[in-house]
């Protein structure tokens, strides 16, 4: 799979509306039959910073990802309640899920 996170520090005055003005967005990618998971956090040290953790089945999951209509859309219309581009890493890992934290396990 293709795993995805990224950080997107949001101006001060949209921090508190960023989970409806990206909404769309989400529910599009979220829809994708390819997407295995697009959840945003809230960074509990910065409260205009949002956090992506995102991933996609495989190299056309993701292509067809970024090339969709919402995506672009995104890309057209999100920018102006950005401070800064987002920072992402991105990389790729032989398996489709979570896997169990085992020096956290619950008995």
């Amino acid at each position: 799979m293709i795993f995805i996170t990224a950080k997107f520090l949001i101006k001060p005055e949209f921090a508190d509306q960023w989970p409806e003005l990206a909404k769309d967005f989400t529910e599009a990618t979220r829809a994708e039959p390819g997407c295995l998971w697009f959840d945003w956090s809230r960074s509990v040290d910065n409260p205009n910073e949002y956090v992506i953790v995102e991933a996609f089945q495989d190299d056309d999951a993701g292509a067809a990802h970024v090339t969709s209509d919402h995506f672009k859309n995104a890309q057209r219309t999100l920018p102006q309640y950005l401070a800064e581009t987002p920072r992402i890493v991105n990389f790729k890992i032989p398996q489709n899920e979570w896997s169990a934290l085992g020096e956290f396990a619950v008995e």
